[in-house]
């Protein structure tokens, strides 16, 4: 970083921001395998907070590798930074704040605690259980049949590691529990923790 860059500080604070929108800005943070749901979990989650009058945002892991991380690959280091960036992101949005979701596989657990350090209590990491097994079974983008041919290298769960995170604030398993439950459950972790309440705009 230039020694000629300067943090400015905004007369509009955080909280501020977040007191106007009467809710506590978080970052949810989803990791799991790929096929494991984030994306559908995390989309129905999203729907469930709009209707409840909440101010949030979806990060989904496709999305972002269209735009800001299109320069990234699947290599080890391109998944770090992929993460890193990420994390940047949503630290401004909830910032801003928002009720942050990021559908990522995120599969290291050195990444993960980077994320905890720069987001500090505002991450919430939601672990969507699903075992491999199940994922490649699911295989909704045929991606794991591709890594099994070789077609895809450094691919989380076959030839790359994926690290299950110790003590996650949230655990659903997508095997035993339908993906709108799995969203309920989320959802209701959120009132029954005060980050949101029952009202419109989370009143």
């Amino acid at each position: 970083m230039s020694n000629d860059i300067t943090w400015h500080n905004h007369k509009i604070t955080a909280a501020q921001r977040a007191a106007q929108k009467h809710q506590r800005p978080a970052v949810l943070w989803y990791t799991g395998l790929s096929g494991s749901g984030k994306s559908t979990i995390a989309n129905l989650v999203d729907e469930k907070l709009y209707k409840m009058g909440c101010h949030s945002f979806l990060l989904d892991g496709d999305n972002v590798r269209h735009g800001l991380n299109g320069d990234l690959g699947f290599s080890d280091a391109d998944r770090v930074e992929n993460i890193r960036r990420v994390i940047e992101v949503a630290l401004l949005m909830s910032d801003a704040g928002l009720l942050v979701q990021t559908a990522f596989i995120s599969p290291f657990a050195e990444d993960r605690t980077l994320a905890k350090a720069r987001l500090s209590e505002r991450m919430i990491e939601i672990y969507i259980d699903a075992s491999l097994s199940a994922c490649e079974a699911r295989d909704p983008k045929g991606l794991y049949r591709k890594a099994r041919d070789g077609v895809i290298k450094n691919f989380t769960g076959i030839d790359s590691d994926y690290d299950v995170p110790n003590n996650p604030d949230i655990i659903v398993n997508t095997v035993s529990l339908s993906a709108d439950a799995c969203a309920q459950e989320i959802v209701r972790f959120l009132v029954n923790k005060g980050w949101i309440g029952t009202g419109p705009a989370g009143a």
